[in-house]
């Protein structure tokens, strides 16, 4: 008689009760849905449903997305979509100034899809996306939230030169996991883009990294060490979300005496500010980051 075989699925973690979030209020932030609904504008907040958007946008910030919404990379932890991108949409500069200016947008952060499949990795854009704020909205500060172009130097270049106020590349999590988390993109080049970023005169860089995928607090003590090393000013830690049963899962949630630690290690290691919380993701409290 054959001997059947049985396989168990692995159990899911419970999210905790208190992992909630806040539903978004407010006139300003009613204002900017109302805005953003009327004219199709494309923000990040409300494609990846954050759940720092009233909060956010209370506050004058929105995160806006460039190059499309396909990705050529097929990280384990993003919900973006995966596949073969779209033609370039040259007028897209123009078109996220205007939505910058028609929200009244007081600090404004961009971030983009890797475009691996382009000669330039999509840096033309990136750089006249910025020039184009600058010049429709003189008064608006900006992050760029930067994918790793490879690590060349020669497009990094195309960042600095249009100097954004904040320039940020995420880790996304700690070494040994890099390879399953991230799958093209590799520890050392993120931490390589970081250093040329400050070396070349970038005056305040960021980072962030997401907990619950399976590291030890050791690995992630380590990994906000590597980031002083390269002299990163601002880092935000956050609770990995599993986006869809197709994507890694969680492996636990970080309780938030435990966030509250990273944040108290992170200032004593020196950096200019530390964001960590369950609900924090890389523009959370973006503004206060200039000073």
């Amino acid at each position: 008689m054959q001997e059947q075989i049985t396989t168990t699925k692995p159990k899911r973690v419970a999210k905790p009760k208190w992992l909630r979030v806040k539903l978004p209020t407010g006139k300003k932030y009613t204002d900017l849905r109302s805005l953003v609904d009327k004219y199709s504008l494309n923000t990040i907040c409300t494609s990846g449903s954050c759940p720092n958007m009233g909060e956010c946008w209370s506050e004058g910030t929105a995160t806006f997305m460039i190059l499309g919404n396909v990705c050529t990379r097929s990280c384990g932890f993003c919900g973006v979509k995966t596949g073969r991108p779209e033609d370039i949409d040259w007028e897209e500069p123009e078109k996220v100034a205007r939505s910058i200016k028609l929200m009244n947008i007081k600090h404004a952060v961009i971030t983009s899809v890797d475009r691996d499949d382009l000669k330039d990795m999509g840096t033309i854009i990136w750089a006249e996306t910025v020039q184009a704020i600058r010049r429709m909205n003189p008064t608006t500060t900006l992050e760029t939230l930067i994918p790793d172009f490879q690590g060349r130097e020669d497009l990094i270049d195309r960042i600095i030169k249009v100097a954004p106020e904040v320039v940020s590349h995420n880790m996304e999590t700690v070494k040994r996991l890099t390879r399953e988390v991230r799958i093209q993109a590799k520890y050392e080049r993120s931490l390589g883009v970081l250093k040329y970023l400050k070396d070349s005169g970038i005056n305040r860089t960021k980072s962030g990294i997401m907990l619950g995928l399976g590291e030890t607090e050791a690995e992630v003590i380590k990994t906000l060490e590597d980031l002083r090393s390269v002299n990163l000013d601002i880092v935000t830690i956050g609770q990995y979300l599993q986006p869809s049963k197709r994507h890694l899962p969680v492996k636990q949630f970080i309780t938030p005496d435990q966030f509250q630690k990273y944040e108290k290690i992170g200032l004593e290691m020196g950096f200019r500010h530390v964001e960590s919380g369950a609900l924090v993701r890389s523009s959370y409290k973006a503004q206060k980051h200039l000073t």
